[in-house]
């Protein structure tokens, strides 16, 4: 069982700079990989970042690769999004989760919702214009 907590949201003006947390109870954090989603009001949620168990492998969603940047340190059970040259249209609640990988490769990872068995409660991120 794993329990995530977000952290980090907030109110920003376009253009601005956020950092999300994400801080994971349980002793085998290392065994799991880890995604970023989003939802905004009407919408599904969708897809943002992943990254691998180890860290050497990460991936984005068209839509914020190069701006935003996930990452992760493991000694302190924690994954972070750190969100740059935000853009109104990135306002959403977002999600962290976790996808149990055991010893498997520490380059896999995933972008695909089903396939996470943990999630946080969300946190809000408001982008003004």
């Amino acid at each position: 069982q794993v329990h995530l907590v977000e952290s980090g949201g907030g109110l920003v003006q376009a253009g601005g700079s956020l950092r999300l947390s994400c801080a994971a109870s349980g002793r085998t954090f290392s065994m799991y990989a880890m995604g970023w989603f989003r939802q905004a009001p009407g919408k599904e949620r969708e897809f943002v970042a992943a990254i691998s168990r180890s860290g050497s492998s990460t991936y984005y969603a068209d839509s914020v690769k190069g701006r935003f940047t996930i990452s992760r340190t493991n000694a302190k059970n924690s994954v972070y999004l750190q969100m740059n040259t935000l853009k109104p249209e990135d306002t959403a609640v977002y999600f962290c989760a976790a996808d149990y990988v055991g010893f498997s490769s520490g380059s896999y990872y995933s972008s695909v919702e089903g396939q996470y068995d943990y999630w946080g409660q969300g946190t809000q991120v408001t982008v003004s214009s």
